[in-house]
């Protein structure tokens, strides 16, 4: 396996930016995920790395060699695309092994590898199938095959699992995460899933409009995120935002917006700002019999072991998470309060995170 780095990479399409200098160290073992909204920039950025698309500016480093002018085949990386690309006339052994056929590998070298593969996706029983009687399942993992028995320096995927259906998406993440560690594979993943994201990635990188616009593990992009973009996206159900103003009174600092105040904790105290936007998310409030905040209940989601329940709080709609055996039903009156050592501000003009003392 091999690092790889993307050093001020840029794609124009005519005069659009579609990815903005966009730096990346990947390390040689790592599972880096590029995730983002539809349009981000995101499989330009991988499509760019594997050679399908040219550069506008910036290099490409795989290992120690600078790929920008190579073509795909020569840089030594294999690609998992959404859609499956197998080839409906071959068998499942004859897809695994074509591109080793295609390289010129002798036939007991080839055996070799594609049983070594069969064995580790667990395809044995499937090496004489052709593609049509196969389940979505078992056709990602032939898929996933072609690029493991090529023993690439990275392996490169773009959204492979977003057409199976939840339980198979759920049972196949799990198989490609213990794959990709058994090989200690190098793996450069593109997803719109924030879920995929945080279960897979050993770091984050999230873009938004052609930028990456926080690099970093998932727990810190979840419990730190950059700006309220990041914090919006990841995360679900998605956190809750209020604009609130920041008064000092009698020592101490105020959230007063037309919801309700609230008094800061002290690790806020050396905040400049008199504007905010804070943001909290629902699994951090807690039903409360008295004081708190007030809402008027307009939705309530039963989602299993908990209840998501939708709330009219002043002008503001929130949403907080409560345990399904709490009876709510639409119209009553709820009172909650908020885990202050969770709370989330931002800044109101360029909407980035403001830390905490304990943040900073």
């Amino acid at each position: 396996m091999a690092s790889v780095a993307l050093k001020n990479l840029c794609k124009k399409f005519g005069q659009t930016s579609v990815v903005k200098d966009v730096n990346v160290e990947i390390g040689d073992g790592e599972f880096l995920v590029f995730v983002g909204p539809s349009g981000c920039g995101k499989t330009t950025t991988l499509r760019m790395v594997v050679g399908l698309e040219s550069l506008s500016e910036g290099e490409i480093h795989i290992g120690n060699r600078l790929v920008n002018n190579l073509p795909p085949g020569d840089r030594d990386v294999a690609m998992v695309f959404q859609n499956y690309a197998l080839y409906s006339h071959m068998t499942v052994s004859r897809n695994l092994g074509f591109a080793l056929t295609a390289r010129g590998l002798a036939e007991k070298e080839i055996t070799k590898r594609v049983q070594r593969v069969a064995k580790m996706l667990d395809l044995e029983e499937l090496l004489e199938r052709k593609p049509k009687q196969l389940s979505g399942g078992q056709r990602q993992r032939v898929a996933l095959g072609r690029a493991v028995v090529r023993n690439p320096q990275v392996f490169l995927m773009d959204e492979p699992l977003s057409n199976l259906d939840a339980l198979l998406r759920l049972q196949t993440r799990k198989e490609l995460i213990e794959l990709t560690t058994e090989l200690n594979s190098t793996v450069i993943y593109v997803t719109h899933d924030q879920v995929e994201a945080m279960t897979m990635g050993h770091r984050l990188a999230v873009m938004n409009k052609g930028e990456v616009v926080q690099l970093d593990p998932p727990e810190k992009v979840f419990n730190e995120p950059a700006n309220r973009f990041v914090a919006e996206f990841i995360g679900s159900p998605p956190m809750n935002f209020l604009d609130v103003e920041v008064a000092e009174e009698n020592f101490q600092k105020i959230l007063k917006s037309d919801a309700f105040d609230m008094v800061l904790p002290e690790t806020w105290y050396s905040i400049s700002e008199s504007k905010a936007i804070l943001g909290f998310r629902p699994h951090d409030a807690r039903l409360v019999a008295e004081g708190g905040v007030s809402g008027r209940v307009t939705v309530v989601e039963t989602l299993g072991a908990e209840k998501l329940v939708y709330l009219k709080v002043g002008k503001n709609s929130l949403s907080i998470l409560v345990p399904a055996t709490e009876k709510i039903r639409s119209g009553d009156q709820l009172r909650f309060d908020l885990n202050q050592d969770a709370l989330h501000l931002f800044n109101r003009e360029d909407e980035k995170r403001i830390p905490s003392s304990k943040q900073s």
